[in-house]
């Protein structure tokens, strides 16, 4: 009986110490959480608020971009030294950004040297000297440099880039683009993060206008058009300044986070007022911590040799499952190499390869990614130099570089790395981000560069491209080239007697005439107001002639918006001849032709 008891005791014993311990060890594991959650909490608004600074970064150096862009048009020059620009100028090119581009409300402000304003595209107002009133633009007219920055005006909280025009190296004025931040709040909203852009009070007496018309407590303007009801009602109650420098806060199931927006002398004007709901952030790594901790507290009162074999089996079974669920909630492809083969895929690379239902059937048909690779200078490719690409991506370490996809008929841009799989000899994990968005607006203002604004064909810059180009075929292979250059009879006339809009109209239909009858390899430009010229790749002479006078014809019976005509002088290239000589020649056989009264071929 003594023994009963003894063993009673032991067990009461035991199963207090038992119960002591786990109380304590679970207000200890209870404790680590809570440190997790608030390290995660303080990570994801690093992040929110890095990723506002990268979208504010990149949409000014795109505005940048925009703004150097259009300050390369020829005619805006010519415009602007005249102190005169055509209504609704850029109506078209706006119209494009808005179908095309991110840009879905752009405006474009045109001032001369002295800051005047000469041309705005959301407003009939011009005239008006903005030098004292606007710090950034007075700078430029002293400085002459590019200024960017983010301001608030009559009309609204905007991010602005200011770009001076010289005309034959002379300073003439200044293109202004202006965009705004609907766009950066848009693009959160596809991170569960809901924005409120407030400026500060003081700025409201010079918001005469305000776009949004949004004001809370009628002292703070909203500057974006997406905020939600939820999110106005929320900063009324709880009081909007509380939320202005907060880096981070935890409230009603909401992480909150503020970015400060500073104008040009980085003093603070608004704030990026950020709301996530805490349900949308991933917890897995809690989740797990949690569960392993009490697996382990459990698995530590089995015997020796269950707590060794079951322990190590869940371990094994559970880090698979863990590092397979972080690489499918990867928002880029992420897929598992052994060099020549793929093995393991995220769910995301199922999106881009969709005619596969799994990596298994995948591997029917393909061995590797590399398979998809397009060839191009500037890309990844299977062989760089002689090293195959997985050993190219390994040697770059952390360093990114770009690959060109074709998947079906699709083409896709990613920025591709690699990295070794400790433990795994031969292993390798390849990340694709995609960039195909970034890459196209790229090379959509690449186009844009070397192309008229008007009337859509090669402007000089193309065309000393493309002659440079064919240039050296002809020294290198010895083929024919000729070059037709023409520009239209008396054009000024058309202009003083019909006015500038007839004269653009004349400009844009005859260049549709004369395209209409160009093979495609032949190369047409416009190198001035009036003046054309037209490359012709493997054409002699007599044969450069017999176009010449075929399009002389056709302009001088088209008659459409008024009737013209239109002059021709057309070279043949010479072997070892340079650019500079070729152009001469052909811009003296052009005067003969003008010399010789108009309307009329003339060979140089």
């Amino acid at each position: 009986m003594l023994k009963s008891y003894k063993l009673y005791f032991i067990v009461i014993i035991s199963i207090s110490l038992v119960l002591f311990f786990s109380f304590l060890y679970f207000d200890f594991l209870k404790g680590q959480s809570d440190k997790l959650k608030n390290t995660n909490y303080q990570l994801q608004a690093s992040l929110m608020q890095e990723e506002v600074s990268a979208m504010i970064l990149q949409k000014q150096k795109s505005t940048v971009a925009i703004a150097l862009s259009i300050a390369n048009d020829e005619k805006l020059a010519f415009y602007l030294s005249k102190e005169k620009i055509p209504h609704n100028y850029y109506a078209k090119l706006i119209k494009k950004f808005t179908k095309h581009t991110l840009y879905k409300n752009i405006w474009i402000h045109i001032l001369d040297k002295n800051a005047t304003s000469l041309y705005r595209s959301w407003t009939t107002k011009k005239g008006d000297n903005l030098k004292k009133i606007r710090i950034d633009l007075a700078k430029v007219t002293t400085t002459q440099i590019i200024k960017s920055s983010i301001s608030v005006g009559k009309y609204d909280l905007s991010i602005k880039a200011i770009v001076p025009i010289f005309h034959n190296d002379k300073f003439i004025g200044m293109i202004e683009i202006i965009s705004h931040l609907n766009s950066i709040t848009n693009q959160l909203k596809a991170y569960n993060i809901n924005s409120a852009v407030v400026v500060k009070k003081e700025y409201k007496k010079q918001l005469e206008f305000p776009m949004t018309n949004i004001f809370i407590n009628n002292k703070y303007y909203v500057a974006n058009y997406d905020v939600t009801k939820e999110t106005i009602k929320y900063l009324k109650e709880h009081g909007v300044e509380n939320y202005f420098n907060c880096s981070n806060k935890i409230e009603n199931n909401f992480i909150i986070v503020s970015k400060e927006l500073k104008d040009i002398n980085h003093k603070t004007i608004a704030y990026f007022i950020m709301f996530k709901k805490l349900e949308n952030f991933s917890t897995i790594d809690i989740e797990f911590f949690m569960f392993k901790s009490i697996t382990v507290a459990v698995i530590i009162f089995m015997s020796l040799s269950i707590i060794l074999v079951m322990f190590l089996l869940y371990k094994n079974r559970e880090q698979k499952q863990y590092y397979k669920s972080i690489i499918d909630s990867a928002t880029n492809i992420v897929v598992i190499n052994d060099k020549k083969n793929l093995l393991i895929t995220n769910k995301i690379f199922f999106k881009y390869f969709d005619m596969f239902e799994s990596i298994d059937e995948f591997k029917t048909k393909y061995h590797c990614i590399s398979e998809f690779f397009i060839e191009e200078d500037g890309y990844l490719k299977r062989y760089m130099n002689d090293i195959y690409w997985v050993d190219f991506l390994l040697k770059l370490g952390d360093e990114k570089t770009k690959v060109k996809l074709k998947i079906v008929d699709k083409i896709y841009y990613f920025l591709i790395s690699a990295s070794e799989i400790k433990g795994n000899n031969g292993h390798h994990s390849i990340v694709l981000s995609d960039i195909t968005v970034a890459e196209n607006y790229k090379k959509e203002l690449e186009l844009l560069s070397v192309t008229d604004t008007l009337t859509d064909i090669g402007n000089r810059r193309f065309f000393y491209q493309k002659i440079m180009d064919e240039v050296k075929r002809v020294d290198r292979y010895g083929h024919k080239l000729s070059v037709i250059m023409f520009d239209i009879d008396f054009f000024k006339n058309v202009n003083d007697t019909y006015g500038h809009d007839v004269g653009d109209k004349v400009l844009i239909e005859y260049t549709k005439l004369i395209s209409s009858q160009l093979r495609d390899e032949d190369v047409f430009c416009r190198i001035g107001g009036e003046e054309f010229i037209i490359i012709l790749p493997h054409i002699e002479l007599k044969n450069a002639l017999n176009v010449a006078e075929k399009l002389r014809n056709s302009v001088e019976i088209f008659n459409k918006v008024v009737p013209i005509t239109m002059s021709f002088g057309v070279v043949e290239c010479s072997e070892k001849e340079d650019i500079e000589t070729l152009f001469k020649r052909a811009d003296e056989a052009l005067y003969k032709a003008k010399d010789g009264g108009r309307n009329m071929v003339v060979a140089g």
